[in-house]
């Protein structure tokens, strides 16, 4: 049995998202090469979390949340930032 892992970056967006495209180039500015999509419809839980808010990047080594508008520089600090222990 394969054990899934966890990306370090969710991308928490919408279909038809504009503002989701712009954080898609932001993504790419700032180098980033593998993160997960979520698209919070049909999850009540995501939509209440996310729903006003979306997109929504978080980090998962310490739940740390980017809500937009971000830039390249502030998703590289995200990542610089310590692990939760």
């Amino acid at each position: 049995m394969t054990k899934k892992i966890m990306p370090d970056l969710i991308l928490f967006q919408r279909d038809h998202c504009h503002l989701c495209e712009l954080a898609w180039e932001v993504l790419a500015q700032a180098r980033v090469a593998d993160f997960e999509s979520v698209w919070i419809e049909g999850d009540s839980d995501l939509e209440k979390l996310y729903g006003l808010r979306v997109p929504v990047l978080k980090y998962t080594r310490n739940s740390m949340e980017l809500d937009w508008p971000f830039t390249a520089e502030q998703v590289r600090s995200l990542m610089a930032s310590p692990p939760q222990v």
